[in-house]
């Protein structure tokens, strides 16, 4: 019996109810794990579970909400080369936070580490290094919201 399965080392078999050629079912499973990594990001670093909420309406707009985040997660994820985890990513960017001064603007209150570097670098402006006056951050702010 060993030396009959032993045949079959090396084969991944699948089993589905998708119809059609054999080369598209293999590469669609190949791509299923990017789906259940978006789930799994969005119940746990979105926190998109458990939802306290009981209108329609709401419960659609947090999913879309989260979708959204997801996106934008993913966009900064390919800009960043794919070198760091979800965990990595979000982690920093919850860490990422400044303090404003009255009369000097805003300045870091995170430690900067490889992966503020590489943020700082990929959208050419830095947090950590430079006290960010007022208008300089409201500039930021106005270019993060236009299309690119």
């Amino acid at each position: 019996m060993i030396d009959k399965e032993t045949m079959y080392d090396g084969f991944y078999a699948v089993v589905t109810d998708i119809e059609g050629d054999a080369a598209q079912i293999i590469n669609i499973n190949k791509r299923r794990w990017q789906i259940e990594e978006c789930f799994r990001i969005m119940k746990t670093e979105f926190d998109a579970r458990p939802v306290y909420l009981r209108r329609e309406d709401r419960i659609k707009a947090h999913f879309l909400i989260c979708f959204i985040a997801l996106m934008i997660f993913r966009l900064l994820e390919i800009r960043l080369e794919k070198e760091y985890t979800a965990e990595q990513i979000i982690s920093t960017l919850k860490k990422m936070e400044v303090c404003r001064l009255e009369e000097y603007g805003y300045i870091p209150t995170y430690t900067r580490t490889e992966l503020t570097d590489k943020l700082h670098e990929v959208f050419g402006f830095r947090t950590d290094t430079e006290i960010i006056k007022k208008s300089k951050m409201r500039s930021i702010i106005k270019k993060s919201k236009e299309k690119q």
